[in-house]
């Protein structure tokens, strides 16, 4: 018998189970293998050596050859597309609208208001006789009124720090100006703004996109259905039947720009590659319809996906940075560091310039607005608000006056009305809305929207907690997670009187925190009854809690008039219901922070006080609500008031301004210009034959945060 052959075993019967000789196993000494264990020996690899080897096709030589010219930069928001080729200086911005012919009749439009209304036929409060300008009237039982006088209370003690005067009966004047006010006819030819409307029929297979979708004169009596496909962070599931009629009307919203606005036919798509920005808290599905859009239905060449915060580092020219990204419908605030996402500091706020706009109406509207016939669900008629809040809204306490401003009504079938308005402080309440959350309806914000994923559907990629809960969204909802009576007890600390308090001298004069310890009291969430909380790491073994509270000299007439707490207790089997197994909706709760408190939780999720200073001192913000008059300054303000008593040698905060001469509202795609341009980015293309062979895979292996 050869060596290395086993004896056969013996049985107890004498008879073999099987004729078929088995092997030894092999000596690991003697194993070796090098498969994947080298760069070369990857799918990337093995892909770029087999085009090589093809023979070169005989592509038309572009006429543009400017760096950047084959990649196509696309942004899509809520309200606007940003789109252009990675060479423009700037990007096309484009309404992210489309309007689609529809058999039968369409509904009338219906605003849903995400502003809480004061109660019909309430009368503007009285100002106050007790000598004290700066005082504010108590409110009624109203539960608006109470919410407004908080915010008033925020305001008139930040311009008695700065010894700014307070116009007696201000309210009352403008209340009575506005009411007698008749508007002024502007002949059509003296109005050089006049619209040119779309009111003549169309064939049935037309379809408007952008500023087009936007003139049509009459949508209910054209039969005509005008949608917005994107909301805030993840597609428009409310005003969509199916997922797939968003897809569709993405692609062509996508496809028309291109051609029309860029000259790019769409059998020439392939020729190009398509930079993608996406979300910093982004939803998976989200990522993988919108890459299956453009590899797949467009046929880009190849493409690759950046995150907003990470785009605006590099159109910043920064590395490190606390980007704020203010939009329409959310804010978003996450931490860069060294070209890199960091993926515990993302947070998404529910509230943005659309709350603004809403909340300057509902102010206005408390002291007469002269327009009546004012309808927030008629476009002509929202922009009429955009407009007044783009020129009237500030954050600077020295613009309040009792000033007075016009405006002009255009309408279909109506000559232009020219108006006059007269308001006071409704100009800084309206921006203040963004630091005292406490008027946004929360609640009706998710009325009709529903998830575009089903849990039913196993992603390729083993999801990670961090993508629907982070650690910074944790930290901001501490308080509200349940506790033991004794480990509460233990763990929490309030120190109200560093940062809350309203009168007295400043903790530390001479560190140049003098205006923010006096004038600046942190608010609350919308939910009046839990403080915001910040967790303060400490040189132990856990984290402290810091409970700040606000000290409103608001008298709270009546108690029962405030919302009930949001949040009911969630019984202990159903915590498996929520994200990352909590017993809370930990990303719903933290959506309400105001913005000062949501920046400074964000940094603290990045580590201890060396990095809560380097963020705090590198905060960058950006979108549409960063040209709000006076946001530096109030975010500086409110930041620093939060920071001085709890991180130890707290130098000033910093907010940067964007470069010279570039729109904050496309900071973020001229990064991702920046990016497309970049050789080093060659490594993160992904094809179409990646795509279909690896799907979500093979975009994990491309970007560093999935």
């Amino acid at each position: 018998m050869p060596r290395g052959v086993p004896n056969p075993k013996k049985d107890d019967f004498g008879m073999r189970y099987t004729s078929m000789h088995v092997p030894l196993a092999l000596n690991p000494k003697h194993m070796g293998t090098t498969y994947l264990k080298s760069e070369s020996q990857t799918l990337w690899a093995r892909n770029a050596a087999r085009k090589q080897k093809m023979p070169v096709e005989d592509m038309p030589t572009p006429v543009d050859q400017r760096r950047g010219s084959q990649v196509v930069v696309i942004h899509p928001g809520s309200r606007y597309l940003r789109i252009g080729k990675a060479s423009d200086v700037t990007p096309i911005s484009v309404p992210n609208v489309i309007a689609r012919k529809c058999k039968g009749s369409i509904p009338e439009p219906e605003y849903i208001e995400n502003i809480a209304r004061p109660r019909k036929g309430c009368n503007v409060p009285s100002a106050n006789s007790n000598g004290d300008e700066y005082e504010v009237a108590p409110p009624s039982d109203d539960p608006f009124d109470v919410k407004l006088a908080s915010i008033t209370v925020s305001l008139r003690e930040r311009m008695r720090f700065y010894k700014l005067r307070v116009t007696p009966n201000a309210t009352s004047i403008a209340s009575t100006f506005n009411e007698q006010f008749k508007p002024e006819i502007i002949p059509e030819l003296n109005d050089p703004f006049q619209v040119d409307w779309i009111h003549k029929p169309l064939p049935d297979d037309a379809y408007l996109v952008g500023d087009k979708a936007l003139r049509i004169s009459d949508p209910q009596a054209l039969n005509y259905t005008v949608r917005w496909p994107i909301h805030g962070p993840n597609f428009n599931s409310r005003d969509y039947p199916s997922v797939q009629m968003i897809l569709d009307d993405v692609e062509t919203i996508i496809s028309h720009v291109l051609e029309e606005k860029l000259d790019i036919k769409r059998r020439d798509f392939k020729n190009y590659s398509a930079m993608l920005v996406i979300p910093d808290f982004y939803d998976r599905v989200y990522v993988r319809e919108f890459v299956n859009i453009l590899l797949v239905s467009l046929g880009f060449k190849q493409i690759c996906v950046q995150q907003e915060s990470l785009a605006a580092t590099y159109g910043a020219g920064i590395s490190n940075a606390c980007v704020v990204d203010i939009g329409t419908v959310k804010t978003s605030v996450a931490c860069v560091d060294e070209g890199l996402v960091i993926s515990d500091s993302r947070m998404s706020l529910n509230m943005g310039g659309n709350d603004i706009t809403e909340f300057l109406y509902v102010l206005l509207e408390r002291i007469n607005f002269p327009y009546r016939d004012i309808n927030l669900a008629r476009w002509h008629d929202w922009l009429v608000m955009e407009d007044l809040k783009s020129r009237l809204c500030t954050l600077a306490e020295g613009d309040v006056a009792l000033n007075l401003y016009d405006f002009v009504v255009r309408r279909y079938g109506h000559p232009a009305e020219k108006y006059g308005l007269r308001a006071y402080d409704e100009i800084i309440l309206a921006a203040m809305c963004v630091f005292e959350p406490r008027v946004i309806e929360f609640d009706r914000k998710r009325v009709g929207l529903r998830p575009i994923s089903s849990t039913d559907v196993v992603e390729e990629i083993v999801e990670n907690p961090a993508d629907h809960v982070t650690q910074a969204m944790i930290i901001s909802t501490q308080h509200l997670l349940p506790s033991t009576p004794s480990a509460a007890d233990g763990s929490i600390a309030k120190v109200v009187s560093a940062v809350a308090s309203q009168g007295g001298s400043p903790a530390n004069p001479e560190n140049g925190a003098k205006v923010e310890q006096q004038d600046v009291s942190l608010p609350s969430t919308a939910d009046p009854t839990p403080p915001p909380t910040a967790a303060e790491p400490t040189d132990g073994d856990g984290a402290m809690v810091i409970e700040v509270e606000r000290e409103d000299k608001t008298p709270q007439a009546n108690p029962p008039a405030q919302p009930a707490p949001q949040v009911p207790p969630q019984p202990g089997p159903s915590s498996g219901n929520f994200p990352g197994g909590l017993p809370i909706d930990v990303c719903l709760e933290a959506s309400k922070l105001p913005l000062d408190i949501a920046i400074f939780n964000s940094a603290r999720a990045c580590g201890g006080d060396d990095k809560i200073r380097k963020y705090l001192q590198a905060v960058l913000v950006i979108g549409g609500g960063a040209q709000i008059p006076g946001m530096a300054h109030a975010l500086e303000s409110r930041l620093q008031a939060i920071a001085t008593p709890l991180v130890s040698n707290m130098d000033k905060v910093q907010i940067i301004p964007p470069p010279k001469d570039v729109d904050p509202k496309v900071l973020a795609w001229k990064g991702a210009a920046v990016l497309g341009k970049m050789d080093s980015v060659g490594d993160l293309w992904l094809t179409l034959a990646d795509w279909d062979v690896l799907g979500m895979r093979g975009l994990k292996e491309r970007c560093f945060y999935l």
